[in-house]
């Protein structure tokens, strides 16, 4: 019985062994694009939070210090916002400088958009530094659907080069 087991297994062991060390030798040849692209995307993404804060007309680094739940929704909002269609411009980019080119076309869209919905939605700025949590919830909503949709936006646009 044993024999026969060993025979039933061998072609899929060997099979298992091919297969084991092309991903190995896959992932040996890709981590370092790997470790440029997300190193890139990070930088990028660094940038468009301190950029936002600057912008921000209140300081969200000092409120959150101060205990304000509604200023950590909206710094967390604004770097899941943010980081969505930079995601999408990583995911479809083809070297790092593509995706240097589309981030930071899709940061400045952000920061852009986002500046207008803060103008849209003049007071709610103040009452998230009041601590209003749903002031914070409403534009972090806004600012993730307008992420969503450029990240949309962003992943078609790498294909019309082509």
């Amino acid at each position: 019985m044993n024999e026969e087991l060993s025979t039933f297994l061998a072609p899929l062991s060997e099979r298992m062994n091919n297969e084991f060390g092309t991903a190995v030798q896959s992932f040996a040849s890709g981590a370092p694009t790997f470790a440029v692209h997300l190193g890139v995307t990070l930088l990028i993404l660094w940038l468009g939070v301190s950029v936002y804060s600057f912008l921000t007309p209140f300081n969200e680094a000092k409120e959150i210090k101060r205990g304000n739940p509604a200023a950590a929704v909206a710094l967390g909002g604004i770097i899941v916002a943010l980081s969505i269609p930079l995601a999408a411009v990583m995911a479809t980019s083809i070297n790092w400088a593509d995706i240097v080119v589309w981030g930071v076309a899709t940061l400045f869209v952000m920061l852009f958009v986002l500046r207008v919905v803060d103008l849209f939605l003049s007071n709610v700025p103040k009452r998230i530094a009041n601590g209003e949590v749903a002031s914070a919830v409403l534009l972090v909503s806004v600012k993730l659907a307008v992420a969503f949709v450029l990240a949309a936006a962003a992943a078609g646009a790498p294909l019309a080069r082509y």
